[in-house]
């Protein structure tokens, strides 16, 4: 695998197969690329499912005079805390693509809070696995949002963007 910077787009190379330990994993992955600049945080996982935390943060707000956060770090909380329940389940990396993640809001989220994210992958099949979570602010039967998806598990071969690229 190669791990040169450049060559992963600046993010750090994750072979495929690599046995996966979602509080190592979220420990540095949310230091790096979109989930680091938005500040998530690993909490908690089990056999099949993880939380993941999103501090508030002005800069994160949606609504200025409501401070209520805006959509897009939800729903990237949402996205990351599903994908990694996947892994969870599986025992090990193996890249995968999000196809479909529907995100119904229930509430707006109250401002000033953390928002937590649960998720679980509830199936598991050769080549795609199913998903759900839920976003809440402190009490997980007050949701700020549902979500439900699909993740199509990718080949290794060829995972990469630059994979069999020549210089």
């Amino acid at each position: 695998m190669d791990s040169n910077p450049e060559s992963t787009g600046g993010r750090p190379a994750i072979p495929p197969g690599m046995d996966f330990d979602p509080s190592r994993f979220g420990s540095f992955m949310m230091r790096h690329g979109h989930t680091g600049f938005i500040g998530m945080q690993y909490r908690d996982h089990g056999d099949n499912w993880i939380e993941l935390a999103l501090p508030w943060r002005e800069d994160l707000v949606g609504d200025p005079e409501t401070g209520v956060l805006a959509s897009g770090p939800i729903i990237s909380l949402l996205d990351n805390a599903t994908s990694m329940s996947v892994w969870a389940l599986r025992g090990g990396f193996r890249p995968q693509v999000t196809l479909d993640l529907r995100v119904d809001y229930v509430r707006a989220a109250t401002p000033g809070k953390t928002i937590v994210a649960w998720a679980e992958c509830y199936q598991l099949k050769r080549s795609m696995a199913f998903v759900r979570g839920i976003a809440h602010d402190g009490d997980i039967s007050d949701p700020v949002a549902h979500a439900a998806g699909i993740f199509i598990q990718v080949d290794a071969d060829g995972w990469s963007r630059d994979s069999g690229a020549k210089a």
